[in-house]
C-alpha cells in the first residue's frame, strides 16, 4: 500500500498523482474492512495491496473514452491488479471515493498549514519582544491618538494568529470526515461496520448522515476558515503598508541588494509583497463565497460543486500557504525605524498627551467641560502648523498654570504613563 504522505509543500498534495494516491487508498482500506468483516478473501486483499497502482497518464487516457473519472482510475489499477480487482470498489459509489479521499487532502492541507501558521507566531512573538518598548503612536481613523509601543501592535497580529491556531485545529477535526455508506448514502450495499473500519484505518470518523456526498457546509466552513486566516494576513499586510508611506515611514520591508521599486523613479521602494498579499486576499474571499454556493445542492447530490471545487479548493490551500510564507519572511525581515516613530509621536509638541493634561485639570478640581474647552483650544492651536507646540501652549496658559505645577504638566507629556499596563498584556502572550 502507498505510504501516507507527510508535510510535504502544498503544492504537491494538489497535484493529479497525489489525488490519485488518495483514492487508492481509500480503496484499499474498505478492502481491508471488508476482509475484516469477512466479506472478501484475504489473499486477495494482500494481492491487491501488493500490486495495486496506477498511471496518471493512462487514467486520462481513459476518461477521454468513458467520460467518467472515477471508472477510468479503477480501470487503470484493474490493469495491474488482474482477477484479484473484482474485489475493489464493491458496494461502493464514486463519491465514496471522492468525498473521503479530498477529505485526506484537506487535512493534510491543513497539517501544513499549521506548521506554516506556528512559523508566523514564532516571527511576530520574537519582532514584539525586539520591540516590546519602541515607542511610536496610535492612530485611529488614521489620526495620531496616543502613545503605543510596536511590541504592542505585533502583540494584536501575535493573538491574532494565535487565534487562528485554534481555529485550524477545530477544523482539522471538523473536515477529517468519510462517507463510505453507498448511492444515496442508506448504506443498501455495504455495512456501516466497513465505514467505520475503513474510516479508521485512514484517521477519519464516518460522517453523520451523509447523502451521497458529504454535506458541503462542512466544505464551506474550511474555505471560510482560510479566507478569514487570508483576512488577517490582509490586516497584517495594510498595516506595514500604511506605516510604509513617505511622510510616516515607521516600518519599511526589506529592500534586497540589486532590487528596483520603479522602471521611471529610481528613489522607490514600493510595498509590493504587501501589496501583493493584500490582492491575494480578496481571491480567497471569493472562493469563500463560491463555497457557500456549494451547499445548496438538489436532492441527495449533483455535482454542480464539483466543478466548483476543482478550482477553488487547491487554490485556497496554495495561496493560503504562499501568503502564510510571505507574511513570516515579511515579518522576519522588516526594516524598523524608531527615529521616525519618536518625530512622529512628538509632531506639533506633543499634542497627543492632550487627554493627560484633561484628566490632569480633572483631577485638580476643573469640570470636565471647562477642561476639555481649555485642552482644545490649545491643540487646535497647535495643530498642523509649522511652529505649532502644544507644550508651549499649555505651559504658557495661565488657566493651566494657576492649577498645574510644572512637574505635573511634564508627567502629562512623558509617554511612559501610556505604557505602565502592557506588560500585562505582554504577560498573557509570552513575550
Amino acid at each position: 500500500m502507498i505510504e501516507r504522505y507527510t508535510l510535504p509543500e502544498m503544492g504537491n498534495l494538489w497535484t493529479e498523482f497525489y489525488k490519485l494516491k488518495t483514492w487508492l487508498q481509500v480503496e484499499i482500506a474498505v478492502c481491508e474492512a471488508q476482509a475484516e468483516l469477512g466479506y472478501i478473501p484475504s489473499a486477495a486483499v494482500e494481492e491487491i495491496k501488493a500490486k495495486a497502482n496506477f498511471d496518471p497518464k493512462r487514467v486520462l487516457e481513459i476518461e477521454a473514452e468513458v467520460r467518467h473519472d472515477v471508472i477510468a482510475f479503477l480501470t487503470n489499477v484493474n490493469e495491474y491488479v488482474g482477477e484479484a480487482g473484482r474485489y475493489i470498489h464493491l458496494g461502493l459509489t464514486s463519491s465514496d471515493v471522492l468525498d473521503t479521499a479530498l477529505a485526506l487532502q484537506l487535512v493534510a492541507s491543513l497539517d501544513v498549514l499549521a506548521q506554516r501558521l506556528e512559523d508566523l507566531i514564532g516571527v511576530i512573538r520574537q519582532k514584539a519582544r525586539e520591540h516590546r518598548y519602541t515607542v511610536m503612536i496610535g492612530r485611529s481613523h488614521g489620526i495620531h491618538a496616543e502613545p503605543i509601543t510596536f511590541g504592542f501592535k505585533l502583540a494584536g497580529w501575535l493573538a491574532e494568529a494565535i487565534r487562528h491556531q485554534q481555529r485550524l485545529k477545530t477544523l482539522r477535526e471538523t473536515i477529517a470526515v468519510g462517507k463510505i455508506s453507498g448511492a444515496v448514502g442508506t448504506y443498501a450495499n455495504i455495512e456501516p461496520r466497513v465505514e467505520a473500519i475503513a474510516c479508521q484505518k485512514l484517521g477519519l470518523k464516518p460522517d453523520t448522515a451523509s447523502t451521497q456526498v458529504i454535506s458541503r457546509d462542512i466544505h464551506a466552513d474550511f474555505v471560510q476558515q482560510l479566507a478569514l486566516l487570508a483576512a488577517s494576513i490582509e490586516r497584517f499586510a495594510v498595516e506595514i503598508r500604511n506605516l510604509q508611506k513617505t511622510d510616516v515611514l515607521e516600518v519599511e520591508e526589506f529592500f534586497s541588494k540589486g532590487q528596483k521599486g520603479s522602471s521611471a523613479m529610481p528613489h522607490k521602494r514600493n510595498p509590493i509583497r504587501s501589496e501583493r498579499l493584500t490582492g491575494m486576499a480578496r481571491l480567497i474571499r471569493s472562493h469563500a463565497g463560491a463555497a457557500l454556493e456549494d451547499v445548496a445542492l438538489w436532492h441527495e447530490r449533483d455535482i454542480s460543486h464539483s466543478s466548483v471545487e476543482r478550482v477553488i479548493l487547491p487554490d485556497a490551500c496554495i495561496l493560503t500557504h504562499f501568503m502564510l510564507v510571505e507574511i513570516t519572511d515579511l515579518v522576519k525581515n522588516l526594516l524598523v525605524y524608531p527615529e521616525n516613530m519618536a518625530r512622529n509621536l512628538n509632531c506639533y509638541g506633543g499634542v497627543v498627551f492632550s487627554q493627560k493634561v484633561l484628566l490632569a485639570l480633572v483631577d485638580k478640581g476643573l469640570s470636565r467641560e471647562e477642561a476639555y474647552a481649555i485642552v482644545q483650544q490649545n491643540a487646535h492651536a497647535a495643530w498642523n502648523k509649522p511652529e505649532g507646540n502644544f507644550h508651549d501652549l499649555i505651559t504658557k496658559d495661565p488657566r493651566v498654570g494657576n492649577i498645574l505645577s510644572p512637574e505635573e504638566i511634564a508627567l502629562c507629556f512623558d509617554p511612559q504613563q501610556h505604557l505602565k499596563h502592557l506588560d500585562q498584556i505582554f504577560q498573557r502572550l509570552d513575550i
